[in-house]
C-alpha cells in the first residue's frame, strides 16, 4: 500500500518497507503518519471562518518578517508565508540557515490538522560511526568544518511538503523576495560581519565561499558593506521554476556530489535522490488548562519540554516567579537537570533507535522529582529509568562549556483563518561546513556535528550523548530545536514559540511559555525577560545578568546570591537564545521578536 500526497517522490510512504525499518517505533511512527495521510490533506480557500482580525509574524530580520507580511496581505497564507521568510533568511542571515540546511516544522492548519514536517538533515549513505575517528580517537574539527561535517540539506523537501500540504500561492511565487535579496544585494548585518570575521580561516579555505564572503584584496564582508549573492539567485530561479527536483534529482545534487568528491567528502547524488522529509507524529502533552504541542525525535526539545512542565505542573509557577524569584529559578534549574540527563543518555533518531516512551509518562516525571528539594540544589543527577528502557552505553565525562556560536533560526506566522506555523531552520554552528558549492552560492550545514561522533565526545555546544546518537547512514542526528504551539480548552491555537541556539533552544522556549501561561505577561514581555540554562553538563547554572536590568523580572544580585547559597555554580552568561513568538489575545494576534537579536515582527 502506497500513499501519495499530491504526487511528490517525498511524500511517499510506503507502508511494505515496515519489515525493513529498524525499530518498532519507527513503525508505529510511520503508521500514525499515515492515517493523517490517507484522507489528503487540502488545500485551502479563501472563506473560512476568521479567528483573528489580523496576520502576524516574527523573525530575526525585518526583511524576512517584511516578506512574511507581504505573502499574507497579497492572498497568502501562513505556510506561504513562513517558505517565503525562510527563503528570505536564508540569503540576508546565511550563517544561521539556508537552502544547504534543515528545518522541523510544526503547522497547525485552519482545519484543525496538526502537521510536524521533519526536515532535518540525514548522514550519507556511505556514513559510519568512526569517519571522524583518527589514530583512536573522535576529531570535532572534522565534524565541524569541511566536506565531511555536511548531512544532506533538507529545507527545500520540507518546504515543498509544507507547501503540498497546506500552502495557497503557486510555489514559484515564494521565490520572489529571496532572489531578488541574492540577486540586488543586501547590506551585511552586524551578525553577518561578525561571524565572516571569525570563521574567517575555515571560510578562506573553499573558493567559491572565498568568493562571496571577501573583498578581492582578501578582506572580510564587514557590517553595512553590500553582499551580493547572484550564484545564490540563480539557484533560487531554478528551484521557482523547476521545481525541488532540480535540487535532489538534477544539476545541484550532481554538482555537490562533484565538488565534495574532490575535496574529500562522501555526500552522493544518490544520497540526495533518497532523502525525504518526514510526517512526524507531534507529541502533546496536557499543562494545567492548556494542550502544548512539541516535535518528536529526532527533535529533543518536544520530548523534554514536555517532560519538564509535567515537573513543574504541581507548583505555583506564578507566584514564585512574581514574588519568589529565586525558588522559581531554583526549580527551573534542577528540572532542566533532569531533562538534560535524560536526553543525553535516552535520545536519538526514533527511526534507529527505540526512544522509551515512558519519558512522558508522568509518574516517571513525578519520580524524577521525588529527591528535589527547595533548600538545596542537587547533585550528582543521573538518567532516570522510564518504562520501557534498557541500559545503552554512555561515556560521562564532563565535556567543556559549548562555545557561545551563534547558529540557527526560529521563524513564526499566524493568519486570520487559523493557520499558523513554528518553523526552525539550520545550518548548525555559524556557516555550517563552511563549504560553499562551486556556482550554487549554497553553504552546506555541519548538521554531522549533531551526532555523538563518539559517545563522551562533546560536540560543538558542549553536549555528549551515547550509541543512540551515534553515526549511521541515512540517520537523523538529534536537534534542540523545539518549535512549540498550544492550545486553548477550545482546541484553537493560543501561543507559538521557539527559539534558535543549540541547546539553550529547549530551556528558552520553555521559560516563554511559562512566562505567558503562568506569569500573565504579554509575549514581548515574555520574550525579553532574562533566562537561565542548566544542561546537567557541565554542573553550570547560566543567568543573563545584562538582559532585563530595570524590570520587574531582573535577575538581580540578591536573587543570585539566594541561588548561590542554595548551591548552584553561577556563571553570567550574554544572550541565552533567540525567540520568536504569536500569541492570540482574543480574536487579535500579537507578535514578538527578540531583542536580543535585531529583528522585527509585525501583527
Amino acid at each position: 500500500m502506497v500513499l501519495v500526497l499530491e504526487g511528490n517522490p517525498w511524500d511517499v510512504v510506503d507502508l511494505r518497507a515496515k519489515k525493513a525499518m529498524t525499530t518498532r517505533r519507527a513503525f508505529l511512527q510511520t503508521a500514525a503518519a499515515s492515517g493523517v495521510l490517507s484522507t489528503g490533506i487540502p488545500r485551502f480557500a479563501h472563506g473560512w471562518d476568521k479567528l483573528t482580525i489580523n496576520h502576524g509574524a516574527a523573525t530575526v530580520h525585518p526583511l524576512a518578517t517584511r516578506s512574511a507580511m507581504r505573502i499574507l496581505q497579497s492572498g497568502g497564507n501562513a505556510i506561504d508565508a513562513a517558505i517565503s521568510a525562510a527563503l528570505v533568511l536564508g540569503v540576508v542571515d546565511g550563517h544561521n540557515s539556508g537552502i544547504g540546511g534543515g528545518c522541523l516544522v510544526l503547522i497547525r492548519t485552519a482545519k484543525d490538522q496538526i502537521l510536524a514536517i521533519d526536515g532535518r538533515e540525514t548522514a550519507g549513505q556511505s556514513a559510519h560511526e568512526q569517519m571522524f575517528v583518527r589514530d583512536g580517537k573522535a576529531d570535532p574539527k572534522l565534524s565541524q568544518n569541511g566536506p565531511l561535517a555536511a548531512g544532506v540539506p533538507s529545507q527545500i523537501a520540507a518546504m515543498k511538503q509544507m507547501h503540498t500540504a497546506a500552502g495557497r500561492l503557486p510555489w514559484k511565487d515564494l521565490f520572489a523576495d529571496a532572489k531578488k535579496a541574492a540577486f540586488d544585494g543586501v547590506l551585511a548585518s552586524k551578525s553577518i560581519g561578525r561571524t565572516i570575521a571569525a570563521e574567517a580561516d575555515e571560510l578562506r579555505k573553499y573558493p567559491a565561499s572565498k568568493e562571496i564572503y571577501f573583498h578581492p584584496d582578501g578582506s572580510p564582508i564587514r557590517e553595512g558593506e553590500l553582499l551580493v549573492q547572484k550564484d545564490l539567485a540563480s539557484t533560487l530561479g531554478n528551484l521557482a521554476e523547476q521545481g525541488a527536483d532540480w535540487f535532489y534529482q538534477g544539476p545541484f545534487a550532481q554538482s555537490c556530489e562533484n565538488y565534495l568528491k574532490s575535496i574529500g567528502g562522501i555526500l552522493t547524488a544518490e544520497d540526495f535522490r533518497l532523502y525525504q522529509p518526514k510526517l512526524r507524529t507531534p507529541i502533546r502533552t496536557k499543562y494545567r488548562s492548556y494542550e502544548v504541542i512539541g516535535f518528536p525525535p529526532p527533535s529533543s526539545g518536544g520530548i523534554h519540554i514536555a517532560q519538564m512542565l509535567m515537573m513543574l505542573e504541581p507548583y505555583p509557577i506564578g507566584v514564585w516567579m512574581r514574588s519568589r524569584e529565586d525558588a522559581y529559578y531554583h526549580l527551573l534549574c534542577e528540572v532542566m537537570k533532569r531533562a538534560f540527563a535524560d536526553r543525553a543518555h535516552w535520545l536519538g533518531d526514533s527511526d534507529f533507535v527505540d526512544v522509551p516512551a515512558g519519558l512522558l509518562d508522568p509518574q516517571y516525571a513525578q519520580d524524577r522529582m521525588a529527591d528535589f528539594s527547595s533548600a538545596r540544589a542537587s547533585s550528582n543527577i543521573d538518567h532516570g529509568w522510564p518504562n520501557g528502557s534498557s541500559e545503552r552505553e554512555l561515556n560521562s565525562s564532563e565535556p567543556a562549556p559549548g562555545e557561545d556560536r551563534k547558529h540557527t533560526t526560529h521563524l513564526t506566522t499566524a493568519d486570520d483563518e487559523g493557520n499558523w506555523v513554528a518553523m526552525t531552520c539550520t545550518v548548525n554552528t555559524s556557516w555550517g561546513s563552511k563549504v560553499t558549492v562551486p556556482g550554487t552560492g549554497v553553504m552546506l550545514n555541519n548538521q554531522m556535528d549533531d551526532f555523538s561522533i563518539s559517545p563522551g565526545t562533546p560536540n560543538a555546544f558542549g553536549l555528549i550523548g551515547s550509541q543512540s546518537n551515534a553515526v549511521a547512514p541515512g540517520k537523523r542526528p538529534l536537534s534542540s530545536m523545539s518549535p512549540t504551539m498550544v492550545l486553548d480548552q477550545s482546541r484553537q491555537p493560543i501561543l507559538t514559540a521557539g527559539a534558535a541556539g543549540g541547546p539553550r533552544i529547549i530551556n528558552a522556549t520553555l521559560q516563554v511559555l511559562l512566562r505567558v501561561l503562568d506569569g500573565g505577561c504579554s509575549v514581548a514581555e515574555a520574550v525579553a525577560a532574562p533566562r537561565v540554562h542548566h544542561q546537567w553538563r557541565p554542573d553550570q547554572l547560566l543567568f543573563e545578568d545584562q538582559i532585563g536590568v530595570g524590570t520587574p523580572w531582573e535577575i538581580t544580585p540578591a536573587i543570585r546570591d539566594r541561588l548561590t547559597a542554595l548551591g548552584h555554580p553561577l556563571k553570567a552568561s550574554g544572550a541565552l537564545a533567540i525567540s520568536q513568538a504569536i500569541h492570540r489575545q482574543s480574536n487579535r494576534l500579537e507578535a514578538a521578536h527578540d531583542p536580543r537579536a535585531h529583528g522585527s515582527s509585525e501583527a
